[in-house]
């Protein structure tokens, strides 16, 4: 896997050698210049950079990221004694964009493989073509999550920033189950993309929904396996890093709770953080964020629960819920180790069943359990029951 990559610049990181074993630059096993390649058996979760932005609209230049957000997340307090992580450096960009898309599908598809986390700092969003392509080779088929002010379903034959779910979704076969987006905003995206996201049967939630109660975010990042987070989707004033900002998006705060969220989630097994521009940065503010949200990821990811109740349903307590005037009752589980909410999507087709497995269980709220007392069918259980049940047969 060595041959992927080219090392960090151990100056550019501006390390600070009396900082003791409290910080993240101890815990970090990462490939510097004149070094050794990280022990992938010491590290679950393994970070690196993809130095690609040929793909990316009104913002050339985010590209250059990692070396300033890793600046600043090697300077951090470790959130905990046990964390370590292998930074593998930067992925060599291809000669083509095609051959970077395939060298990043090949690393990650070998990381996971390996069961590891992974963590990628681009870049532009279209990276998240090539970390589909990691599951699809293996024929893993997942849930993707993204952080974005836009659906990114634009049109044109070549793979952009602007519309690199489009590619995702046409390509066959295909291993998307599911597609929600967090934090979009009306006037970027147009009634036409609202209805062609109802169409398919994703999710998506607006800006203003998302940050009048941030625990919506909860139950999506858990049910995500890929989380693909777009630096704009945070206001100007909060990371002006990008070419094309807006005065309006999430607060820095609520971006580290959502990272928060995703690093917690037993199912996440990769995350992209893209299009931070640092051309267009104010005192590196934006690449302080950006550390500051990969560090609530850290400490979210050494925080996890492993309760993902697919196999074993053991250690959680079963509520059946009958709905009024439907035949089909709601069966939720709480988990006795973190007290947080799944529901179960019953799926009338046998095969079907069995091919989808864990992603009919929806993780979920306290207050999806509450609407059902009270003889309201939940919205994304009847999302996700309608299409398995209906559209897909």
């Amino acid at each position: 896997m060595k041959q992927y990559f080219e090392p960090i610049e151990l100056s550019s990181l501006h390390l600070d050698p009396e900082k003791g074993m409290d910080y993240l630059s101890n815990h970090i096993d990462a490939y510097f210049d004149g070094g050794g390649f990280p022990d992938l058996q010491q590290s679950r979760l393994v970070m690196f950079a993809v130095p690609e932005d040929r793909a990316a609209v009104h913002n050339k230049g985010c590209a250059e990221a990692a070396r300033h957000v890793r600046a600043k997340l090697y300077a951090l307090a470790s959130p905990a004694d046990d964390v370590h992580v292998a930074d593998l450096g930067n992925l060599i960009p291809g000669t083509t964009l095609s051959d970077t898309y395939t060298a990043l599908a090949h690393v990650a598809s070998e990381l996971l493989a390996q069961g590891k986390t992974i963590v990628v700092l681009g870049g532009s969003q279209d990276l998240t073509f090539a970390l589909y392509q990691a599951y699809a080779r293996q024929s893993h088929i997942i849930n993707i999550a993204a952080v974005d002010s836009r659906f990114d379903l634009g049109d044109g034959d070549d793979i952009t920033s602007r519309n690199y779910m489009k590619h995702i979704i046409m390509q066959k076969p295909n291993y998307l189950f599911h597609f929600t987006n967090v934090g979009f905003q009306t006037y970027f995206v147009g009634p036409h993309y609202v209805e062609l996201m109802n169409e398919l049967h994703f999710q998506s939630y607006r800006l203003g929904a998302v940050q009048g109660d941030m625990v919506t975010a909860e139950p999506v990042m858990r049910n995500a396996d890929m989380v693909s987070v777009d630096m704009s989707a945070v206001r100007q004033s909060d990371a002006p890093a990008h070419g094309d900002t807006s005065p309006h998006g999430f607060y820095g705060e609520q971006l580290c709770q959502i990272f928060r969220f995703a690093g917690m989630s037993d199912k996440t097994s990769s995350l992209l953080l893209s299009e931070l521009n640092p051309f267009y940065d104010r005192d590196e503010q934006s690449a302080h964020l950006a550390a500051h949200a990969l560090w609530y990821f850290i400490e979210g990811f050494y925080g996890r629960k492993s309760d993902f109740p697919y196999r074993d349903k053991q250690n959680y307590k079963r509520y059946s819920v009958h709905v009024r005037d439907f035949d089909t009752p709601i069966l939720f589980y709480k988990s006795k180790k973190s007290d947080r909410w799944w529901m179960e999507v019953p799926c009338e087709d046998a095969e079907r069943r069995e091919h989808y497995g864990p992603h009919l269980l929806i993780p979920c709220v306290y207050a999806d359990y509450e609407r059902a007392m009270q003889n309201e069918l939940p919205d994304t259980w009847m999302l996700y029951y309608h299409w398995i049940n209906d559209e897909m047969g």
